[in-house]
């Protein structure tokens, strides 16, 4: 799963913005040539083209690292190639004073449709997270939660998936905040995230349950899948530093509570064991995982070693 930092979110709109514009540009360049019969750019016959243009010159050279991570990306440079491969035999008929074939410039026309299709897709993929995530960590925000839970469970009730969901602390978390600075433990919060999405599948979801909780949605995912995927990203975030602050690296561990969205309970009452559930890791020594069962409600009056968070409203 790819992701982008909040930071860089705005900056990567504009610049995406300003390259649709450029190739609007040259769009509009390029029929005027057709139609006008004007002197053609030769750069646009060139073999290389798609790389000459001011938006093929923003794509290969100067799109912001953040952007290239984003699913979709890569995906423009064919339709583009294909655009002026098409565009080059339009132009081609025009040097030689013949009339522009139907069939090719529908193929024109679709294959810029195609482009626009998927800049405007990246553009909302952007918008979304700028305005719908968590600024500090890029996970989806709690008041999107529940509308995912929910429809989740009603497709849940109609047995066309099954879906679980496991909420994650991240241990001794105020210790990085006294150690390093609450600048690091930001990068930390920030960083975890960011290694989980990477591990998750595109349309799993993480949002920010609390302060350094986050709840991790899996659609079409029965329990003991899930249980798989959550102990690779324990195991994963306990072995792999996440920052550093000067010379020391920041490495955290996470304890999880796991739960199948169960159609027989409420939304809220399944995020309650999962949370039951992730208590009772803590309890268990941290840096592990536990899935609910009825006992762990047996145990739950046990006080935990950190606060809860505060209840879903």
């Amino acid at each position: 799963m790819n992701s982008m930092v909040p930071d860089h979110l705005q900056p990567s709109l504009r610049a995406l913005e300003q390259a649709i514009y450029s190739h609007d540009l040259w769009h509009k360049d390029l029929l005027r040539t057709i139609v006008c019969r004007l002197p053609i750019d030769q750069r646009d016959l060139a073999g290389d083209a798609a790389r000459q243009c001011r938006f093929g010159q923003w794509y290969y050279e100067t799109a912001p690292r953040e952007l290239r991570r984003l699913e979709g990306f890569e995906a423009m440079e064919t339709e583009h190639r294909h655009l002026h491969d098409v565009a080059a035999r339009l132009l081609r008929a025009v040097a030689s004073d013949e009339p522009v074939r139907t069939s090719d410039y529908d193929e024109f026309a679709n294959a810029r449709d195609r482009l626009l299709l998927q800049l405007q897709t990246l553009k909302a993929q952007i918008e979304e997270m700028l305005y719908n995530r968590d600024p500090l960590t890029g996970a989806e925000t709690r008041t999107q939660m529940l509308p995912a839970l929910r429809d989740l469970h009603s497709m849940a009730e109609r047995k066309v998936l099954d879906c679980s969901i496991a909420i994650m602390d991240l241990d001794h978390f105020k210790r990085v905040n006294d150690r390093f600075g609450h600048q690091a433990g930001d990068r930390v919060l920030a960083a975890a995230v960011t290694r989980v999405r990477d591990l998750l599948r595109p349309y799993d979801k993480v949002f920010r349950y609390g302060g350094e909780e986050f709840l991790i949605l899996m659609p079409n995912t029965e329990i003991g899948v899930a249980r798989d995927v959550i102990e690779r990203i324990r195991m994963h975030l306990a072995n792999t530093p996440l920052t550093h602050q000067g010379s020391d690296s920041i490495t955290v561990t996470a304890s999880f509570g796991l739960c199948a969205l169960n159609t027989e309970d409420s939304v809220e009452e399944s995020i309650r064991h999962a949370d039951m559930a992730m208590y009772a890791a803590k309890k268990g020594g941290r840096n592990c995982s536990v899935t609910w069962t009825p006992e762990i409600a047996g145990r739950a009056g046990d006080t935990p070693d950190d606060p809860p968070t505060s209840p879903l409203t």
